[in-house]
């Protein structure tokens, strides 16, 4: 199984409608570790590692989100694996 990781910028209506919440279960049910975070700019940031495929997931759900969000644009960053998290947070 070929690890990476991925740094994942979701921009729209994605803070105030449990994306980190729902993110963080995503995550988990993949077998992900890293963590979520609303930024200042209002948007939500994401790096994770582990299994590409899984990461695609996450990442093809991160352009849908949860319900009552609106996300507008996805910016996505493949990355070497460095093996940091032991699971995965919202930060």
């Amino acid at each position: 199984m070929d690890k990476k990781r991925v740094h994942l910028i979701i921009y729209g209506k994605v803070q105030g409608v449990f994306f980190r919440a729902s993110t963080k279960d995503k995550a988990i049910e993949l077998g992900l570790k890293g963590f979520v975070r609303n930024k200042l700019d209002e948007t939500v940031e994401v790096i994770a590692e582990g299994p590409e495929k899984q990461l695609q997931e996450l990442a093809a759900w991160c352009h849908e989100g949860p319900d009552h969000s609106i996300v507008e644009l996805v910016k996505l960053d493949w990355q070497p694996y460095i093996g940091e998290f032991e699971e995965f947070n919202i930060i």
